[in-house]
């Protein structure tokens, strides 16, 4: 009965604390460091008419992620608002030049703009689970030096699902990147090809009308993408390029404070980048931004693949043991919920199998239960230690053609943590 007195309670106080939220709170920050030390700087904060995030659920996350910020009252402690994310940096940790390089990477996060001050927590998470850096500061509503940035866009935009109004709705933007002005219908044509190849795919299209989705059609001086390795530097809206990390087929953008200031005055959460090249490649960040390339043949499979990244943090379920170091340990369960090192498997997927189901799944049994609900070694990089729930998945092979059940479960789960209420949430 306590529990169901808590639930009850905690649905009504978001409620109520949401519904002061008529403005957005932009805080863009700087991540710097090495893999030995790292810090956040506090970049500029700005602010905007409407919020486009979650009404609901809003004291606390769903996923974890390698990071979360958490806005609290500062006269009570309370949690007003708080989300998880990731960021580029914290992959680039991983790579050899963080051990002999200092580098800076932008971040940004929208937050619902406090009634009154509040104390602003942002950490970082290495992959141990372990705190890497974090910051405190405040925010006043009232503070002169808070940028008021202008609520309307001169992007040229079509809303492509819903009827955009963001309240109570999960809100996306498809964003043109390498498109000259000439190419914008070609951009839109690509934009509702993602719109159509993500209904294709449970669960999305059962609860598509819980999404928003519009097109932006950023215009760029060239046509293209920017492919460092072969010489090729073009000059577009968000200045994208391969060869992130030097990985030839990580297709970034730094450029995070220049994306979201094109996109102010449009609703929006969640960020699908369209590359106007036929080179492949893409990427997906939890909870910063999906971009992916549109003249590619397997174009329509791998935008679906990275969304699922960085909209419901689902984790890559290939490997190749190729990584300059470990993504994930032994000693530690990892937050994506596609993937276990069985550290604490009874989080995951261990529910969905049959009782005194074999963990993990046989080689026999794989042959003869092919494409079944199991767990499978091999994922996140790592052919050991590492471990999957099924054969194939759309986080696994472009070739697959849907989300295994484990996967689809997690994001119908994100999109009922985005758009019911606590106690509904809970109960999934």
């Amino acid at each position: 009965m306590r529990r169901h007195i808590l639930i009850i309670s905690l649905c009504f106080s978001a409620i109520a604390a949401v519904a002061q939220y008529t403005k957005t709170l932009r805080i863009d920050y700087i991540l710097s460091g090495d893999a030995r030390q790292q810090e956040i700087s506090l970049a500029e904060m700005s602010t905007f008419d409407g919020w486009a995030g979650r009404r609901v659920n809003m004291t606390w996350n769903l996923l974890r992620g390698n990071g979360d910020i958490r806005v609290r009252d500062a006269r009570t402690g309370r949690v007003l608002y708080t989300q998880s994310f990731s960021t580029l940096f914290q992959e680039w940790l991983n790579t050899e030049e963080a051990l002999t390089t200092r580098r800076s990477f932008e971040h940004v996060m929208l937050l619902p703009m406090p009634k009154d001050s509040a104390f602003i927590d942002i950490e970082l998470r290495g992959n141990h689970n372990r705190t890497l850096c974090r910051m405190t500061h405040k925010v006043s509503p009232d503070d002169i030096l808070i940028r008021k940035a202008d609520s309307k866009t001169s992007a040229p935009h079509k809303i492509l699902l819903g009827d955009g109004n963001p309240e109570g709705k999960i809100n996306v933007v498809i964003v043109a990147e390498g498109y000259m002005k000439s190419e914008a219908k070609k951009f839109y044509s690509h934009a509702r090809q993602v719109v159509e190849s993500l209904l294709n795919h449970a669960p999305f299209g059962s609860l598509k009308d819980r999404f928003n989705i519009t097109a932006v059609a950023l215009e760029s001086e060239e046509s293209g993408a920017s492919i460092p390795n072969k010489g090729m530097w073009k000059n577009t809206a968000l200045g994208s390029h391969y060869d992130t990390f030097y990985t030839d087929r990580y297709l970034t953008t730094q450029n995070v404070r220049r994306l979201h200031d094109l996109l102010t005055g449009i609703p929006y959460e969640h960020i699908i980048i369209l590359a106007n090249t036929d080179y492949y490649g893409g990427g997906g960040i939890y909870n910063s931004y999906t971009l992916t390339t549109t003249g590619h043949k397997k174009f329509a499979p791998v935008v679906v693949h990275e969304f699922g990244h960085s909209f419901a943090g689902l984790a890559d379920e290939y490997f190749y043991d190729d990584q300059f170091t470990e993504f994930y340990y032994s000693d530690t369960e990892p937050w994506e919920p596609n993937i276990t090192t069985l550290k604490d498997f009874a989080s995951k997927w261990a529910d969905m199998l049959p009782k005194g189901y074999p963990i993990p799944t046989p080689k026999s049994k794989v042959e003869s239960d092919k494409g079944a609900l199991g767990v499978y070694e091999g994922g996140g990089y790592q052919s050991k230690g590492v471990f999957r729930p099924c054969d194939d998945c759309r986080m696994k092979t472009n070739e697959c053609e849907q989300f295994c059940p484990v996967c689809q479960r997690a994001i119908e789960r994100l999109i009922k943590f985005y758009t019911e209420t606590d106690s509904q949430a809970i109960a999934l």
